[in-house]
């Protein structure tokens, strides 16, 4: 395993990658403080991966019991409010990695706002009176941004799906969450994305885990590989479900807003999903 790199890209942001970790960090203040700010982002990020590679076993487990590292720390504290539904912390890895990297990015002062784009999972920092405007997937009737501001409850947006990165018990195309933290907004959209969901339905092909990723942490619990296309009722009721899961988790205090999406049609919740918004104010 080659060791972390980072480049500056040429419009200024900021690029770490390391084995599957790969980040776009933003921030905006002045030359000195943006330069003091990479500096600490980078020194946090370096042996990051080796940390969570060391706890690979416990992170995978359904009950892990004690962690060392601060970043799988919060990725157990961010998939416990699920329990006893099946979840393991990783599905809040990518979130808590941007997580510890953006408080790094802040914790020197002088900076206006800040992001860091982990594949999607987003954690960002806005002092006050600042805001911040995310593109997120577009359908028809759902938006295609959202805007935070320092006074909003948000600082975390991640988005979860059939499309992405990992294997999902559910059919949605994609679920974006906005959370307090970028680790409960991953967490949350794997959740609601498996949520979303016809069991048994003939049209949805399904696989063991294991069978797609020998050492997934789902085992040989059925994942979805495919959904031919379905009827509006059906699409409807399957994003229906996950509207009611999203429903609860409001209720609890875990998540502020999310919007599902399956096969054309979406379902949006949350005053912050369904505001207009102005021009995009950063590239994430």
């Amino acid at each position: 395993m080659t060791g972390a790199q980072s480049a500056l890209l040429p419009d200024g942001r900021l690029h770490l990658q390391h084995g599957p970790m790969d980040l776009i960090v933003e921030a905006f203040g002045t030359p000195e403080a943006v330069r003091a700010a990479h500096a600490r982002a980078i020194a946090r990020f370096e042996g990051m991966l080796p940390a969570l590679v060391a706890e690979l076993p416990a992170l995978r487990s359904e009950a892990p019991g004690p962690l060392r590292g601060r970043v799988a720390q919060a990725m157990a504290a961010a998939v416990a409010p699920f329990r006893p539904a099946f979840i393991t912390p990783m599905a809040a890895v990518a979130g808590a990695v941007a997580d510890a990297v953006c408080a790094a990015l802040v914790a020197g002062g002088g900076l206006a706002r800040a992001y860091v784009n982990n594949g999607g999972d987003i954690a960002l920092w806005l002092a006050p009176g600042q805001a911040l405007t995310a593109a997120i997937a577009a359908r028809p009737g759902a938006p295609d941004r959202v805007r935070i501001t320092h006074t909003d409850p948000v600082r975390g947006i991640a988005t979860s799906g059939r499309g992405g990165r990992s294997l999902s018990l559910g059919i949605a195309d994609a679920v974006t969450v906005l959370a307090a933290t970028a680790a409960a907004a991953d967490a949350a959209a794997t959740m609601i994305a498996n949520a979303v969901d016809l069991p048994g339905h003939p049209a949805i092909t399904r696989r063991p885990a294991r069978e797609i990723q020998a050492d997934s942490d789902l085992g040989d619990r059925l994942v979805t590989c495919a959904v031919t296309p379905l009827a509006e009722a059906d699409v409807a009721m399957a994003l229906d479900r996950g509207a009611a899961f999203v429903r609860s988790l409001q209720a609890r205090g875990l998540i502020a807003g999310a919007a599902l999406f399956l096969q054309g049609a979406a379902q949006v919740t949350g005053p912050l999903m369904q505001q207009p918004v102005e021009p995009r104010l950063a590239r994430v």
